[in-house]
């Protein structure tokens, strides 16, 4: 099997960057911009996702975790600064539950501790649903219009339209799922790493009591509020969000 597309770009302490539901590594198109004039800045796309959309999906958090240490152990990488974004909160806090040794400082990004968030917008099982009854590129259309304050009319929206162009519906139906059965709260309290939360007050996808349970929960962390996003504060507000994780990483 041919493996994930991993976009690598810049010198200096490794900072990676993942990705979440229905998205790709070009979502992080600002940070990379921003980043990679002082990191190695490390951004793969998941199976099943953007530019990996070639490559079969996979059905667990678990899974997703150790697909990304596996690339970062053939480009031999032993520390990094970890970023993950939405399902890819809950994948770089499985990152860290594996190997939190190798994790220099951790972002965990309009996320939460556990998959089937209570307040979401709908549940899970609703997403399923009228994902498989509508089909993919209505699905696709209502979903991610709810993770910016101006939905489908902001500048950035674009890259979304983009990241779900060849999404399959088993791709989709196998992340939801996999978000479903994932659980990290019980884990929190043994990550020892300096942590940054960030969350948008608009939220509808992760509501307040979400980042409020990893900054309770996680010894080391900050919790950071932008006023007037919603999901995708990296695009709402790129180059606030930069700055606040270059401040925490330098």
């Amino acid at each position: 099997m041919s493996d994930i597309y991993i976009d690598d770009t810049g010198e200096g302490f490794p900072l990676v960057l993942v990705h979440g539901y229905l998205g790709s590594s070009e979502m992080w198109t600002f940070q990379k911009v921003f980043f990679s004039k002082d990191f190695r800045v490390i951004i793969p796309a998941l199976p099943g996702f953007g530019e990996s959309h070639n490559i079969k999906s996979l059905d667990s958090i678990n899974k997703m975790a150790k697909k990304i240490i596996s690339v970062l152990d053939q480009k031999k990488i032993d520390k990094f600064n970890l970023v993950g974004h939405s399902m890819g909160g809950m994948i770089v806090q499985e990152i860290t539950k594996l190997i939190g040794n190798r994790v220099n400082k951790l972002i965990c990004f309009a996320t939460g501790s556990i998959g089937d968030i209570p307040g979401r917008f709908e549940t899970m099982d609703e997403t399923r649903e009228k994902l498989k009854q509508e089909g993919t590129k209505i699905s696709f259309s209502r979903v991610p219009p709810k993770w910016f304050v101006k939905g489908d009319k902001d500048k950035n929206y674009f890259l979304c339209e983009n990241a779900v162009k060849n999404v399959s519906l088993e791709t989709a139906d196998n992340a939801l799922l996999a978000m479903k059965n994932w659980r990290g709260k019980e884990y929190l309290k043994n990550i020892k790493n300096e942590t940054l939360i960030i969350w948008g007050d608009k939220d509808t996808s992760y509501n307040f009591d979400q980042v409020n349970t990893l900054n309770k929960n996680i010894k080391n962390s900050r919790l950071e509020i932008f006023k007037n996003c919603a999901h995708n504060v990296h695009l709402e507000k790129p180059d606030e969000f930069n700055s606040l994780i270059k401040e925490f990483i330098d």
